[in-house]
């Protein structure tokens, strides 16, 4: 067997296996639960914001693919218009520029560029507009490694204490759970009380970072009800995998009857900066 033949069946083999692995990637996203809409782990009506980011995502997909369809197709039609014929001989014309093509290739990415620009930015200024009369406002502080909510409008908090994961059924009922009402303008105040945190809720296609001294905002509009897991992106040591929290979207009823729980409990009050790490290091807001 010649080294030809051998090397064509190596990279035989080797595109065969790409092929195989590829097609089995595609599949198992294609089943996964969590990609429901666009491989978004989520599906409309869940925040105002979320159904922003997903006109975007799925816009700039449409546009990618019009894109790549164009050229392909020029491609294919390159590979046949212009191919060697049968006894043709030596090179075809060759041409060393073409004005009206140099034209076109420079104006369309151009205006790509620009259109992608536009309603990326568009999408930007409305998920991080602030409202200026939020329906609730809630402050959120992350802590090594768990969660403090104080309800501000209602002079009540949670006061969060780790759940360590176990393997066992029922810790998911353990986490700190960030109650919202549904249909509401909501307005969260992030904080940190130690190091850098990241408050992130997958479902709602935003997450934002935690810093000390700092406060950052989260404005949304909630939309269905629902249970949705929460999680600290952000490496904060040892046990940041077990920073979790659920955030739970319910009626108004069902929300005023856990503000009352609360209340009922003992949680009265706001537990503010006296908490954290160093409590001399106000937080300061960030627009």
């Amino acid at each position: 067997m010649s080294s030809q033949t051998r090397t064509g069946t190596r990279r035989g083999r080797a595109l065969k296996v790409s092929a195989v692995a590829v097609l089995a990637t595609i599949s198992l996203t294609a089943c996964s639960e969590q990609s429901k809409v666009g491989f978004l782990p989520t599906e409309r009506g869940t925040t105002d914001n979320a159904d922003q980011v997903m006109d975007l995502w799925i816009g700039s997909w449409i546009a990618a693919l019009s894109v790549g369809l164009v050229v392909w197709g020029l491609m294919l039609w390159c590979m046949v218009a212009y191919r060697r014929r049968k006894n043709e001989t030596g090179y075809p014309r060759q041409l060393a520029y073409n004005a009206p093509l140099e034209i076109f290739y420079t104006i369309v990415p151009i205006a790509l560029i620009v259109s992608l620009f536009f309603f990326s930015f568009r999408a930007q200024t409305a998920i991080t507009d602030r409202f200026d009369d939020p329906d609730v406002k809630i402050q959120v502080y992350g802590k090594q490694w768990a969660w403090d909510f104080n309800y501000l409008d209602e002079d009540v908090h949670y006061q969060g204490v780790q759940a360590h994961l176990t393997g066992e059924p029922g810790v998911e009922e353990t986490l700190p759970t960030l109650y919202l009402p549904a249909d509401s303008k909501v307005e969260l105040e992030i904080s940190s009380r130690d190091v850098i945190h990241s408050f992130w809720v997958p479902a709602f296609l935003e997450k934002i970072d935690m810093v000390p001294g700092r406060t950052n905002y989260m404005s949304f509009t909630t939309g269905r009800e629902g249970t949705f897991a929460g999680k600290c992106a952000e490496l904060c040591g040892e046990y940041h995998s077990e920073m979790l929290f659920n955030v739970s979207v319910v009626s108004k009823d069902e929300y005023n009857a856990q503000i009352q729980k609360l209340r009922d409990e003992g949680n009265t009050g706001i537990i503010g900066d006296e908490y954290n790490r160093n409590p001399n290091l106000n937080a300061t807001s960030n627009n």
